[in-house]
């Protein structure tokens, strides 16, 4: 069982900048690939950066260049840096863990699923 709290959000004005942070729980934390995910009202869940078990990236093209994803295995979290805000970047952000594969680490079994975390609000307006 994997538990997710993040952290972070606020109130910018736009251009400004917030870091987000997602701290696990468990002893497995580097076998998951990372998410951060974030839905706008009336808008569908949308998938914005991913960090690899081994610490490969990827971007929503929404987001490419002012968005940083990273990882520190040692503390169990993920961040989100997240510059040059805009209010279309307005939206609860969540963070996932995704683990496509079962596999087993440290002599325990882990099925292929995913956690969520509950969600931390990000508010872009002057």
């Amino acid at each position: 069982q994997v538990q997710l709290v993040e952290s972070g959000g606020g109130l910018v004005q736009p251009g400004g900048s917030l870091r987000l942070s997602c701290a696990a729980s468990g002893s497995a934390f580097n076998i998951f690939a990372m998410n951060w995910y974030r839905q706008a009202p009336g808008k569908q869940r949308e998938l914005v950066a991913t960090i690899t078990s081994e610490g490969a990236t990827n971007y929503a093209d929404s987001v490419k260049g002012r968005f940083t994803i990273s990882r520190d295995n040692a503390k169990n979290s993920v961040y989100l840096q997240v510059n040059s805000l805009k209010p279309e970047d307005t939206a609860v952000y969540y963070c996932n863990a995704d683990l496509r594969r079962g596999r087993w680490y440290g002599g325990a079994y882990y099925p292929a699923r995913e956690y969520w975390g509950q969600g931390t609000q990000v508010t872009v307006s002057s």
